[in-house]
């Protein structure tokens, strides 16, 4: 049995490994001391990680050239999706090469962007 906790800074700060560390002997001996748990395990802490949904001005960084999936509402305010590589995102627009050709996108009008595989 794996008992898994993931933890996160209310602060949007990176979690460390020192930051791991420091909680698994006090949650351990909470468990412990629960006896919640009657058969053996193992506990694993560590922070959620990136998601595939971009949200923050730094995912948009790290992401750069990836292959992301956009959905957005267009000029007649329909749902649109378009998949490409991830260019830049300013205060207005969002930048996605699809193909060879940038399409520019009103930040206003995006609802998700979203990492992908890249397809062959």
């Amino acid at each position: 049995m794996t008992v898994q906790i993931q933890i996160r800074h209310t602060s949007g700060d990176d979690v460390t490994l020192d930051d791991c560390a420091g909680l698994s002997l006090p949650m351990g001996e909470a468990i412990e001391a629960s006896t919640l748990l009657t058969e053996a395990y193992v506990l694993e802490i560590s922070s959620p990680g990136i998601g595939d949904l971009l949200q923050s001005d730094r995912d948009f960084q790290t992401f750069r050239g990836f292959p992301v999936d956009v959905i957005f509402l267009d000029n007649e305010g329909q749902q649109q999706t378009l998949a490409g590589s991830l260019l830049e995102r300013t205060d207005d627009h969002l930048e996605v090469n699809i193909k060879g050709r940038i399409k520019r996108i009103p930040r206003s009008s995006i609802r998700s962007v979203q990492l992908t595989s890249p397809t062959s």
